[in-house]
């Protein structure tokens, strides 16, 4: 019997603030059902002064640590597109908030929103060449665009910890996987800017072609049919894009797209999404975190997911849920980081938006905003500061 391996627990952080769209709505003139509706979106979280990709990392990551320990991580794998740092990892930070071992591999990865994927799935080779150890993966990002434009009412910000580690207690991930890779300009972001890049016309077409491009090589490495999966986890650059990905994979397969049967393979993977926004590498696992939430017993049924990043990377796999997961659930407190959220209106929102350190690497202090367990305190000598609250 082969070694089983997958996710053996998981936890969610987010910003201190939200924003409505119904305040964006009203600001921009836009009809609200364009965002309810048509991009599948309520609200979306923004960032204090004082909390980046680390401080969200570490709050997703502390309950993991507090409930397992520390001795068995060997590595930590952070996912991040939002990086701080050219040449260091903002694993590290993390590592030393959190009071990880020295005897710690720590490492970054980057492509677009697909990053904490490849970070699962390297963590799921660490672990079968060494089952005792276990794999902290985590997926923090800060989506941002420029203000006023196409892409900002699809903003947000999170952060997922996955502890990966042998007979996982939610989750065990299959082979084999599907994969596909193009070059696409549908999103980047060069150095010299802090916010993206998109055409949005050019995103979906290629997220469409990488579902149908690593949905065909998953069927050609011997994977399930489309019918065994109890629910599918894409991707969610904003919530209507998963009923789009799944319909238009039902329409390559030759099935029908009856609207019900959309919304229970999608309807429940949907829900965190829609009130934090596009969290790029966290989204799709924010998806199963609303999943293993919101569903009746999934025991022993297998998911499907499906991880996109722009420029572009796909990968099509399977998950397993395990006997006993609801016990292993942080439910509660997953809905606790949603509601303690402070509501912003607009003008605050485009103050948070255009803050920034600047440029000259000197002293220069956070306003203290942030009630999270992390915070940036501020830079001296172009070093980031953090601190445990």
């Amino acid at each position: 019997m082969s070694l089983s391996v997958g996710i053996h627990d998981l936890s969610f952080a987010t910003g201190e603030f939200v924003l409505p769209h119904t305040a964006l709505a009203e600001y921009n003139g836009t009809e609200i059902g364009k965002y309810h509706l048509g991009i599948g979106q309520e609200s979306m979280s923004v960032p204090a002064a004082d909390e980046d990709i680390v401080t969200m990392a570490a709050a997703a990551a502390a309950p993991v640590v507090a409930r397992h320990g520390t001795d068995k991580i060997r590595t930590v794998v952070f996912a991040t597109e939002s990086s701080i740092d050219q040449a260091k990892s903002a694993g590290v930070y993390v590592h030393a908030l959190l009071g990880l071992r020295s005897a710690t591999r720590v490492v970054e990865l980057k492509q677009a929103c697909y990053g904490a994927t490849a970070a699962l799935q390297f963590a799921i080779g660490l672990i079968r060449r060494d089952p005792a150890q276990q794999v902290l993966v985590i997926a923090s990002d800060v989506s941002k665009y420029d203000l006023d434009s196409p892409g900002e009412a699809t903003q947000g910000a999170a952060a997922v910890a996955m502890l990966v580690s042998a007979d996982p207690a939610l989750v065990r991930i299959e082979d084999p996987s599907g994969l596909f890779t193009a070059d696409v300009m549908d999103f980047w972001r060069p150095n010299y800017r802090d916010t993206a890049l998109v055409d949005g016309h050019e995103s979906i077409g290629a997220y469409l072609q990488a579902v149908e491009g690593s949905w065909k090589d998953y069927t050609e490495q011997g994977g399930r049919s489309l019918e065994e999966f109890a629910a599918f986890c894409y991707h969610q650059p904003f919530t209507k894009m998963a009923y789009k990905a799944h319909r238009h994979l039902l329409n390559y397969c030759g099935h029908d797209t009856d609207q019900d049967d959309i919304d229970r393979a999608i309807g429940h993977t949907t829900a965190y999404n829609r009130v934090i926004g596009n969290s790029y590498t966290a989204s799709v696992y924010l998806g199963l975190a609303a999943l293993l939430d919101r569903s009746q017993d999934l025991t022993g049924r297998p998911v499907a997911f499906l991880s996109y990043g722009s420029g572009s990377v796909a990968e099509f796999f399977a998950g397993t849920v395990v006997a006993g997961y609801r016990e292993r659930l942080r439910t509660d407190a997953n809905r606790r980081a949603i509601e303690r959220r402070t509501e912003v209106d607009h003008a605050r929102y485009r103050d948070l938006h255009e803050w920034r350190f600047p440029a000259d690497g000197g002293e220069h202090a956070t306003p203290e905003q942030t009630t999270g367990p992390f915070r940036l305190a501020g830079i001296s000598g172009h070093q980031r500061i953090y601190q445990a609250r």
